[in-house]
């Protein structure tokens, strides 16, 4: 220790000699450097672009009815709040996060300057954790601001960005940090691919922007991950502006998010099935089985086959497809690099429309209602559920085991398949570890 102590002493202090050349520079010097320069009042700052966007910033108020005894008053009472940004001022849109607006009845937005509006809900995506909403002027001018969006592809890791929201019952607050990491998922049942940051990100930042050093929006800010204390760590994750805005798109013309298919059923690659498969990484996707007929299958992919590129981008596992495919319209051609027996091989598969059909079945899996089932040793297992999907959203998660539907044992992929198909509410028995556990699909 103290022999580290002593190093970061001398580091310290060769940084700071280097830094006093930069510090007494000339102004007319300090203009050519990299870091913008205020002449006026002598300082190194980012202020001028980022001030450009703070008023667009918003803090979000989701109201919902009051639980307990009745007080007399129907007026529902705030249940949760959060951030927003304004990327469509004309229009009054506000982006913030599902989870700010989940269960709301009644939405107000607090704007830097004082005022407050209420809010209409134009729809929510769980799978990407967005929801959109547009401000009711009624009589008064909204006179607002909207945030500048730039495409998250030509982000670095390195790069500064600037978190701002309305964390832990503050006001506006701005911090500073970098791009730590990109293309992050394996955080849940939903499409990820998320941007790292180590700005920090606390309760309340949520739904906030995630700004470049110009002030321009590069991602919303939607979670953390703490060591245990629930407060920021230096590891927060947003949603890349590529995907934020082809879904606020969709929410802005119909209310929801169609995503297209390709017929591919995926689990993620590990360091079991990687030995297994005897390759030397542990990240891809595994195609578990195709969907006959489908465009993966006419693309030549296999059972087994390991994605390791999609569109150029690395694949982690298997959510990085699910969220290339998830914001891919129909008729995209997707370029995919794979490993088969150890060689590499390339395709171009096409995404396809959603089919109205609630089952997609393969040789050796079965998907149904967004979650992925195979055979195993003790039964039927689910494998993987997909972001968003209906299964999702009922809680049916990856490793449970299903034992009957409406009361009937299902033993096979066959039986599955027929049970599942057709509409309405199927109640699923599945066993959780030691636990049996009801699942209702809608």
């Amino acid at each position: 220790m103290r022999r580290f102590n002593l190093r970061a002493g001398g580091l310290s202090m060769l940084a700071l000699a280097a830094a006093i050349p930069l510090l007494a520079a000339s102004p007319a010097a300090a203009q050519q450097s990299p870091v913008p320069f205020d002449a006026v009042r002598g300082v190194f700052t980012f202020a001028t672009g980022l001030e450009r966007a703070l008023p667009a910033v918003v803090q979000v108020t989701t109201l919902g009815q009051s639980e307990g005894p009745s007080s007399g008053e129907n007026e529902p009472k705030p249940v949760s709040s959060g951030s927003g940004a304004i990327i469509d001022a004309r229009e009054g849109i506000v982006v913030t996060n599902n989870h700010v607006v989940e269960g709301g009845r009644k939405f107000t937005v607090d704007m830097t300057d004082g005022r407050i509006f209420d809010a209409i809900l134009i729809g929510t995506d769980k799978a990407t954790d967005l929801a959109v909403l547009k401000i009711e002027a009624g009589d008064r001018t909204l006179g607002l601001s909207q945030i500048e969006v730039v495409n998250s592809d030509s982000l670095r890791t390195g790069d500064l960005a600037f978190a701002v929201g309305y964390p832990l019952g503050l006001d506006q607050t701005l911090t500073m940090g970098v791009i730590s990491g990109l293309g992050r998922s394996g955080m849940g049942d939903r499409i990820e691919d998320y941007i790292q940051t180590d700005a920090a990100v606390n309760s309340g930042n949520s739904g906030g922007p995630l700004l470049d050093s110009r002030g321009r929006l590069i991602g919303i800010n939607t979670s953390i991950l703490s060591g245990g204390g629930g407060g920021n760590d230096g590891i927060a994750f947003a949603v890349p502006s590529r995907i934020l805005m082809y879904v606020v798109a969709q929410l802005r013309e119909s209310g929801e998010v169609k995503r297209g298919t390709t017929g591919v059923i995926l689990g993620s690659l590990n360091a079991e099935r990687s030995r297994a498969f005897g390759l030397g990484i542990v990240r891809g996707a595994v195609v578990e089985d195709i969907a006959p007929g489908s465009s993966a299958e006419r693309g030549g992919l296999r059972r087994d086959d390991v994605i390791t590129r999609i569109q150029n981008r690395p694949v982690s596992n298997a959510g990085t497809v699910a969220a290339t495919v998830g914001i891919a319209a129909p008729g995209t051609q997707v370029e995919i690099v794979y490993l088969r027996d150890g060689r590499e091989g390339r395709t171009t598969i096409t995404v396809e429309a959603p089919g109205d059909r609630p089952v997609i079945a393969g040789a050796d899996a079965v998907i149904a209602r967004g979650a992925a089932v195979r055979l195993a040793s003790d039964g039927l297992q689910v494998f993987s559920v997909e972001g968003g999907s209906v299964a999702a959203a009922a809680d049916l998660q990856a490793g449970d085991m299903i034992r009957s539907i409406g009361g009937q044992p299902i033993a096979d992929l066959a039986a599955l398949a027929q049970a599942m198909d057709g509409t309405g509410e199927r109640t699923l028995s599945v066993t959780r570890g030691e636990d049996t556990v009801e699942i209702r699909l809608p």
